[in-house]
């Protein structure tokens, strides 16, 4: 029996998640980690279950939170289903003080934006924190793994290495999300759910009593509930100076925007501009604060470079040597289609990908992950 440090959201994947680790026979410990900015709205507080001094075994190390203390990016039933679900399992519950670094996170979303780069701060979260900081906890109270109730697969590749795959509900399927954690933490960690269809679940926790067996999927990112991304860049940064032009491809000025944190490659809705026809922004510049506005058709691109690339597999050769390139498919967003792809893998952890057909709304500071198969071989973040 292994002591396994699990995520709990308060949703129903990580519920079942820490229900499935107990059937296993792991000795389970639910930690909730509170980040994100102190909000009347989302303000949530976690306290103790009732007879219970916040879990069976306190660890001295890690910092328990105050009944009443502030919780800024999950609801308040979040905090209160995560802890009612470890009460009903009985297994120890810990909510813990992530917040100064979940700082760290925002910031990277807000100077992104201002960069005019599209942020993707799921992926920055679990990179760092989420099985970065959550290993770093686990380890101080002398746990052997940590898990989440992500959909994702950790499984033995053809080589006989523990490599990432996709989870087997390819609908539900977070191995893009992921494809930026360390290799070297495979072992130690667990999906619980990958194994498993989301109807599947949904099953498990309504026939075990879980009141979050039909609870909904979140959709926005945690610090932004209500999906207004520029209104919170504003409100973190402060005062900005971001205002400029609308211009077509061909550098005509055709109007005026209220700031470039407003806008994302690929979009079409929401540009405060009317034409008789659809535009989208195709490019953004964020030191002459152009917007340019283009066709689907102006979109197009079948090539990138990206940096900071992570890799889950041994590479070919040495990056640089022109043996080391990856025949693959490749994602440019969470939700988009995969497509063949020559991926040349750089010096100084960068990439370059040509793909066999043309992607749409391919944005600077999304990641870029390759896949074989089910697999995931690595990735990277793009810049152009």
């Amino acid at each position: 029996m292994s002591r396994v440090v699990l995520a709990m959201s308060g949703g129903v994947d990580s519920s079942v998640a820490a229900y499935l680790l107990q059937q296993a026979g792991h000795e389970v410990i639910g930690l909730f980690m509170r980040h994100g900015e102190h909000s009347p709205q989302t303000a949530c507080s976690v306290e103790a279950a009732p007879g219970q001094t916040a879990g069976k075994t306190q660890p001295a190390a890690l910092p328990i939170l105050k009944p009443g203390h502030k919780q800024g990016c999950c609801s308040a039933s979040d905090a209160e289903d995560a802890r009612r679900m470890a009460d009903r399992l009985d297994i120890s519950f810990y909510a813990v003080d992530f917040q100064q670094e979940f700082g760290r996170i925002m910031d990277y979303f807000v100077e992104e934006y201002l960069q005019a780069r599209t942020p993707n701060p799921c992926v920055m979260c679990n990179n760092w924190l989420k099985f970065g900081k959550l290993w770093d906890y686990a380890r101080g109270i002398g746990a052997e793994m940590i898990a989440t109730g992500h959909y994702a697969r950790i499984e033995e590749d053809e080589d006989g290495e523990l490599g990432l795959f996709r989870g087997l509900d390819q609908d539900k399927d977070q191995s893009y999300v992921l494809a930026g954690i360390d290799r070297e933490l495979f072992p130690r960690l667990r999906f619980p759910v990958g194994n498993y269809r989301k109807t599947e679940i949904r099953r498990i926790a309504a026939e075990i009593g879980m009141r979050v067996a039909d609870k909904k999927d979140s959709q926005e990112i945690c610090f932004v509930p209500d999906g207004n991304y520029a209104n919170f860049v504003r409100r973190r940064q402060g005062e900005l100076d971001t205002a400029g032009d609308f211009v077509s491809v061909e550098g005509e000025v055709l109007g005026q925007h209220a700031g470039i944190e407003r806008f994302t490659i690929g979009q079409r809705k929401g540009l405060g501009i009317a034409f008789g026809e659809p535009r989208y922004v195709v490019r953004i510049d964020a030191d002459s604060k152009q917007v340019v506005l283009g066709r689907k058709d102006d979109l197009a691109c079948t090539s990138l470079t990206a940096s900071n690339t992570n890799w889950l597999i041994d590479l070919p050769a040495a990056p640089g040597d022109p043996d080391c390139k990856i025949e693959c498919d490749v994602k440019i967003r969470y939700l988009s289609v995969p497509v063949p792809a020559t991926v040349q893998i750089l010096p100084e952890n960068r990439m370059s990908v040509e793909m066999a057909e043309p992607k749409h709304g391919v944005a600077p500071g999304q990641a870029v992950v390759c896949y074989r198969g089910d697999q995931v071989l690595g990735g990277g973040w793009i810049d152009n």
